[in-house]
């Protein structure tokens, strides 16, 4: 019998690592809400959801529909949170936090649990042939991460983990820590760096996926890192940011941000003080959005332009009315402002502070 509301006390079981950085990058505040009082407005609507799930006696189905939140639920999670004075860690409201981090909750069981289409099907969503079976195993595996940490709040957060673990989506916070595992010797040069020096921050290559699960690295893709390598040497500015994610196809494992650093290493001798790897964007708004994330941590002036480099097509692609609709539509701002161009490949970006804040349309996408 599924025994998920029973959580185990604090420090009983074993603690999944991979689970507790997934739950503190997608769900921060659900994370950090054990550890503070618990409001009492929602301790009779936390017991009914656990007994609701409870009541399912394992049935896969009846467990993924008794997770999901209601808006009621939701916006009493969310009041509380703005009651309790929880600080949280990306955003200024706590409601506003609890909102999008319960709205992705739901979108992962509709999605991986319960056969909803997902916003982007050609990379995302669970394997058709493995669908029901992962659903079942995450059942069980919820159960057994009851201890992370945001799974003490309630179990619909231990399976919405379950869930992406059992499809191997755990990309959201494979690289955490990023800039001290990834990022470190730009990291430290950035510190020493006198940016006027240079007309860009940096160089901004947008990765662009083979089409096959056994390629690292596409035509195209080598192209931008050959293309990078130059504007590099030539001292335009003192870091090439490699983003993308690992994208395409669907499932693939390999990551364009660092396959491209692995190359412009190799192949062309670049140090690793002048490479900062993104490798979480999974689309071109969120390319240009994480890499205004990433200037920002190494303290790069936002008022400054970087170069975005890439194939013709998607530089193109870049620079029109589409993708600002693109963006205001799936981000809700622009991440920054397209100026001038260099060449076919190359057009200046200025970043926009706007890109610091979270989004709440995608919750693979933190």
């Amino acid at each position: 019998m599924l025994t998920i509301a029973a959580a185990p006390p604090n420090g009983a079981g074993v603690s999944d690592r991979m689970i507790a950085a997934l739950s503190e990058r997608l769900f921060p505040t659900l994370s950090i809400w054990p550890r503070n009082h618990r409001a009492k407005s929602i301790t009779a609507m936390l017991a009914q959801r656990r007994q609701r799930i409870v009541a399912c006696k394992s049935d896969p189905r009846c467990v993924l529909q008794a997770a999901r939140w209601s808006d009621a639920e939701r916006d009493t999670l969310g009041s509380a949170a703005e009651q309790s004075g929880i600080r949280t860690v990306r955003e200024d409201s706590a409601r506003f936090a609890i909102l999008r981090e319960v709205a992705g909750i739901n979108a992962i069981l509709s999605v991986y649990g319960q056969g909803a289409a997902p916003r982007y099907p050609e990379i995302d969503g669970p394997d058709p042939e493995r669908a029901t079976a992962n659903a079942s195993a995450a059942v069980a595996l919820a159960e057994a991460e009851l201890n992370a940490s945001a799974t003490m709040l309630d179990p619909s957060v231990g399976l919405a983990l379950a869930l992406l673990d059992a499809n191997d989506r755990d990309d959201a916070a494979a690289f955490e820590p990023l800039e001290p595992r990834f990022n470190a010797a730009a990291t430290v040069r950035a510190k020493t760096l006198t940016w006027s020096r240079y007309k860009y921050t940096a160089i901004i290559v947008p990765g662009i996926g083979p089409e096959d699960l056994s390629t690292p690295l596409s035509a195209l893709g080598k192209l931008n890192v050959q293309m990078a390598a130059t504007l590099w040497r030539s001292g335009l500015a003192p870091f090439v940011l490699f983003s993308g994610g690992s994208v395409h196809p669907r499932r693939t494992r390999q990551v364009e941000a660092v396959e491209m650093a692995r190359a412009i290493q190799d192949r062309f001798g670049v140090p690793a003080e002048a490479i900062i790897i993104e490798p979480y964007a999974r689309h071109t708004t969120t390319n240009l959005r994480n890499a205004t994330r990433r200037l920002a941590a190494l303290g790069a002036p936002l008022d400054q332009p970087a170069l975005i480099s890439t194939n013709i097509d998607q530089s193109r692609y870049i620079e029109s009315a589409k993708f600002a609709q693109r963006n205001q539509i799936e981000l809700g701002y622009q991440p920054g402002r397209i100026g001038a161009r260099l060449s076919p490949n190359q057009v200046e970006f200025l970043p926009s502070t706007a890109s610091l804040r979270v989004d709440p349309l995608d919750p693979l996408d933190p």
